[in-house]
């Protein structure tokens, strides 16, 4: 599915862009759709930080992300990278005990925050020793209401200033002139509309996920089970391992490693960023579902001529179509996935086992039957035993989906 993102650029007082803020669109129009901010968030976290990554859209830059009242009690901020964002606390966000342990958290968690179109009570002065930069919205805040304002400020040296919704060029100038440190607004650049492809995911399989991961003694082959039949959930999953929110020190070898990994609390917020990223869609397009059968399928090969390959076969199987799916090139994607050199060789058409296994599946599919042979000799197995292998994978497919 196509996936939408507007950018805005931040220059610095020479005319540099320094950063991008990312605005959540849910179409061409280039303008905010009427959600919840938390389901903005959410979706604008999904469709991008687990996808393809923010510096993709950034080009590297910082992105500044707005987060909300329920952004901030739902801890979106969980799935970012500390060092690559900066966190806008929106003007919504009120200054009480919890919003304030909830910063400071963020704060020593290494995340940089912003207080966005800023204005001044006292109720934010313990705040601001946790704040490295404040946005002044010049068109809701005249210049001579906030110049004293900043002046009380620069009392915390490590505060910065960035002066938004700049329109015109007396506008830059004036603000130039107090010493704002960064600009922006429609005199520089207006919000350029970024689309990039998505995988859909199968909200009723979130649901099932949701209500396990919420026992308090969640199974974790169940979820592990229920991870394999989306190839949406699982790419989500494998990123977030591999998008810098926290260090992995091996490689993931199978969905189940991934999720014990990850640990029960991240697990369960990462379930509920997923519900609230969403609302109940269609079921998984066509390529999606080949793709839970051919991942059994392959899995059901390895286990008669490398067992110890399974799991590994079973993510082959499950990732094999995601270039097509995303319309993006297949070793760029692999580079955000925390794969074993084995899986990723495969998926890059380099021959080991788990290549050959797949080439058999592929072959079996789309009937080239010398293929199949050719490959079928390289795993030794029997090619007259294949029908039933994948009779028994389109099964499993079909059962598992009519118990959701």
């Amino acid at each position: 599915m196509a996936v939408y993102v507007a950018r805005q650029a931040v220059f610095n007082r020479r005319q540099q862009v320094v950063a991008y803020e990312l605005l959540f669109r849910d179409s061409k129009e280039n303008c905010f759709p009427g959600i919840a901010e938390g389901a903005a968030t959410a979706r604008l976290i999904m469709e991008n930080q687990l996808n393809l990554g923010t510096r993709h859209i950034t080009s590297g830059k910082k992105a500044l992300i707005n987060i909300g009242p329920e952004s901030l009690q739902l801890d979106l901020c969980a799935f970012l990278p500390s060092k690559d964002v900066v966190i806008e606390l929106l003007e919504s966000i009120e200054p009480t005990d919890e919003n304030y342990q909830f910063c400071r958290t963020l704060f020593h968690n290494n995340f940089k925050l912003a207080l966005d179109d800023f204005v001044y009570k006292p109720e934010w002065e313990r705040f601001l020793k946790l704040i490295r930069l404040v946005k002044f919205d010049v068109q809701q805040t005249p210049f001579h209401e906030i110049e004293p304002i900043i002046n009380k400020l620069k009392q915390h040296k490590k505060i910065q200033f960035l002066a938004e919704k700049l329109e015109t060029q007396d506008e830059f100038k004036t603000a130039y002139e107090m010493g704002f440190d960064f600009f922006q607004g429609y005199f520089f650049a207006k919000p350029v509309m970024i689309q990039h492809k998505d995988i859909d995911s199968n909200y009723a399989l979130v649901l099932s996920i949701y209500a396990e991961v919420m026992q308090p003694e969640p199974d974790i082959n169940t979820i592990a089970g229920y991870f394999s039949l989306d190839t949406a959930l699982a790419y989500k999953l494998l990123r977030l391992l591999n998008s810098g929110v926290f260090p992995v020190k091996s490689r993931i070898g199978t969905l189940k490693q991934a999720l014990v990994y990850l640990g029960h609390e991240r697990l369960r917020k990462f379930v509920t960023l997923v519900v609230t990223a969403h609302t109940a869609k269609s079921k998984p397009a066509e390529l999606t579902q080949l793709c839970v059968v051919r991942a059994r399928f392959c899995e059901l090969i390895a286990k008669r001529v490398a067992k110890q390959q399974a799991g590994e076969a079973f993510l082959t199987g499950l990732f094999s179509l995601l270039d097509a799916i995303l319309d993006f090139p297949m070793e760029k994607l692999l580079n955000k996935l925390p794969f074993p050199a084995e899986i990723k060789a495969a998926l890059l058409q380099e021959k080991n086992t788990l290549y050959y296994i797949l080439e058999t599946v592929k072959a079996y599919e789309s009937g080239s039957w010398w293929a199949l042979e050719q490959s079928a000799i390289f795993i030794n197995i029997n090619s007259d035993e294949l029908p039933k292998i994948y009779e028994n994978a389109v099964r499993w497919s079909d059962s598992h989906r009519k118990n959701l």
